[in-house]
């Protein structure tokens, strides 16, 4: 078992501030497992309830009764199955002095989970787990993560071939089960089309009409299922960043799947032979290598955009936290080199720096703040926010 001390050490710290605290995450991305360590090192009594189960169901009868007696920890896994216990936490969390604090872990983001944000508005903090990263895997396994994504099972597993046979079933799980538990009453082979469909434009701009026009459905729908995808954590937008510039930017988001390997099962490739022959190559290096910069700096997801002009300039990521800037652009190539729109970017975007992440096996400078950072190295070259 991978322990992951950078998540472990954030969620007990949520639980020491607030009464109620939430895990999120796909599913089978390890909250379960993350839950467990905490609980280990949590001091005093605690329980955990599995609502999958019937019979943690069944002692979940009366759960005002049940939840009010217990004391230290409580953990509710799988919460998305029994949204009415929210009302019943915000009424155990306001209690003086608090003699229980409550872990819950969900498969759905605050948006499906409304009533509970709301309920809970000021009592409960929101953490959301990823896949496995370089750091918990270490810089050796880059191509094994990159190829199989960072599901425990799938990164894991003993054999290339054992780890797409488990993503080929969890794409089939979660469109045939998870997702009509939810609530969600659209066709699983539909939503499997249109998750296809958005594994195509991976990296790119979102266009909602062109998408649209090639579905055969409305600019709404389209957007009603994108937004279903994100919410349940398997496609992520990279939202635009523009200002009082005197240039025409880019508005829209761009799309991406979450997960590397879920993005080459739906892709149909199975091994770095097939992937290295395919034109989504390059951009299916590119969104991993963001999803390690970002998690590696620690930034949230409210602090990263893409930024685009009509006329052609453009950087693959920028990080904004109050008055710093930091520019990130993606090459897969050993040796990359300043490009016009990299000068552009940091001129127009008064970046701090400009790192070039690339696949090569060294960090070197570039040119006055744009330097080369190999993607090997990045936990050691590149220093959190």
């Amino acid at each position: 078992m991978i322990r992951r001390r950078r998540e472990a050490d954030a969620l007990a710290g949520l639980l020491t501030r607030h009464p109620v605290a939430a895990l999120l995450g796909a599913r089978q991305v390890g909250k379960t497992t993350l839950a467990e360590q905490v609980r280990k090192r949590y001091r005093g009594p605690a329980t955990t309830f599995d609502l999958e189960r019937p019979e943690d169901l069944a002692r979940l009868s009366d759960p005002m009764l049940s939840l009010g007696r217990l004391r230290g920890l409580v953990v509710l896994d799988e919460i998305q199955h029994r949204p009415d216990l929210f009302p019943v936490l915000r009424v155990l969390a306001d209690r003086p002095r608090r003699p229980a604090r409550f872990l819950v872990l969900g498969s759905a983001s605050p948006p499906l989970l409304r009533q509970g944000s709301e309920s809970l508005a000021g009592r409960i903090a929101f953490q959301v787990l990823q896949g496995l990263s370089l750091e918990d895997v270490g810089a050796g396994r880059l191509e094994r993560l990159w190829v199989r994504g960072g599901f425990p099972r799938s990164t894991l597993a003993l054999s290339a071939a054992a780890s797409a046979e488990w993503r080929r079933e969890f794409i089939a799980t979660f469109l045939a089960r998870d997702l009509p538990q939810l609530g969600i009453t659209i066709p699983s082979a539909t939503l499997r089309r249109f998750w296809s469909m958005v594994a195509h434009y991976h990296g790119q701009v979102w266009n909602s009409s062109e998408i649209a026009g090639s579905f055969g459905v409305s600019d709404t729908t389209v957007r009603g299922y994108l937004d279903l995808l994100c919410a349940t954590f398997v496609v992520r937008l990279l939202q635009p960043w523009h200002e009082n510039l005197a240039k025409r930017q880019v508005k829209s988001p761009k799309v991406y799947l979450a997960d590397s390997g879920l993005l080459h099962s739906l892709l149909g490739l199975e091994t770095l032979h097939d992937l290295e022959g395919h034109p989504k190559l390059g951009a299916s290096w590119e969104g991993f290598a963001l999803e390690q910069v970002v998690r590696t700096i620690g930034a949230r997801p409210e602090e990263c955009f893409f930024w685009a002009t009509h006329a052609g300039a453009e950087l693959d990521l920028l990080v904004v936290r109050g008055r710093h800037r930091r520019g990130f652009e993606f090459k897969r190539s050993d040796a990359p080199s300043v490009t016009p729109s990299m000068r552009i970017a940091l001129a127009d975007l008064r970046l701090d720096r400009l790192d070039v992440i690339h696949a090569g096996g060294h960090t070197f400078p570039l040119a006055d703040r744009i330097r080369a950072v190999s993607l090997r190295r990045l936990l050691g070259d590149v220093t959190p926010l």
